[in-house]
């Protein structure tokens, strides 16, 4: 008897073990993960594949933390629908049974809604939803004077940059980043075209506008690992998951030491 297909054209029993262990499929398909027959596209695939790829490099921090700490606290930026969060308080931090929390920071005010009311129906109560920039967050009252994890996934453009000013406001031991689209490099680089024609051969790292774009989102990455390891953090740049499944995918990880690195400032 031929094995029923997906609409992904995937038999249904591959697909179950796509998904974690201690993964509800309740939560999945409030997510829009997985439809409400339990089955999912290739979008909801790779979007969950990029998830559980950070959740595994996230949960070593996590227990490097626990192991010395009675609770931890994460915020996430840039939440949207809070896949990260949703995800990790269920693997993670639901079975501590203490005083941990994650905090979901989103502008869009309809998805801190919908998440807040997904929490207390799950009984997720440590997860905290904040309709707030990134760099209003840095001041706000709601959150804790010191973070313990800071991550973004996907923040665009210098969003990213404002959740480093808020890791570093807050004394994060971690900082988890994959860098969205980002543009303000690139602007500048197209800015001073004309001029570096003149000047200088090197000119044509950013002649054409998908070059500009692409070395100025290079240069932009470049610098954000100088600054973190001139504020004494220790940094590791690395792929988060294959391209074929997303093309933003530098992963920035970084671990404080207390050893401010001069040669990076200068750099």
């Amino acid at each position: 008897m031929p094995k029923l297909k997906t609409d992904a054209n995937k038999p249904i029993n591959e697909q179950k073990h796509e998904i974690r262990e201690g993964q509800s499929h309740e939560l999945l398909k409030e997510l829009h993960i997985l439809t409400r027959d339990g089955k999912m596209n290739q979008d909801s695939r790779r979007k969950l594949k990029q998830v559980y790829h950070l959740f595994q490099f996230i949960e070593k921090l996590l227990n490097e933390l626990k192991s010395r700490k009675p609770s931890i606290s994460l915020v996430d930026h840039g939440a949207g629908k809070s896949y990260l969060g949703f995800i990790l308080y269920e693997l993670y931090f639901k079975n501590l049974n203490d005083n941990s929390q994650i905090f979901s920071i989103e502008t869009r005010a309809e998805l801190v809604t919908k998440g807040e009311e997904l929490a207390k129906r799950l009984g997720f109560t440590g997860m905290k939803f904040l309709n707030l920039s990134v760099a209003d967050s840095t001041s706000s009252q709601l959150l804790p004077d010191k973070i313990d994890i800071v991550t973004a996934l996907h923040a665009c453009n210098t969003a990213t940059d404002d959740a480093i000013d808020f890791a570093l406001k807050k004394q994060a031991e971690y900082i988890v980043l994959v860098p969205c689209c980002q543009a303000e490099v690139a602007a500048s680089l197209r800015k001073v075209k004309a001029a570096a024609l003149a000047k200088s051969e090197l000119h044509s790292l950013w002649a054409h506008p998908i070059h500009a774009r692409e070395f100025g989102s290079h240069l932009t990455n470049v610098l954000r690992c100088l600054q973190l390891e001139a504020h004494g953090y220790k940094v590791t740049a690395t792929e988060l998951i294959g391209w074929e499944h997303s093309m933003k995918n530098e992963l920035i990880i970084a671990e404080y030491t207390a050893k401010p690195n001069p040669q990076a400032k200068e750099r």
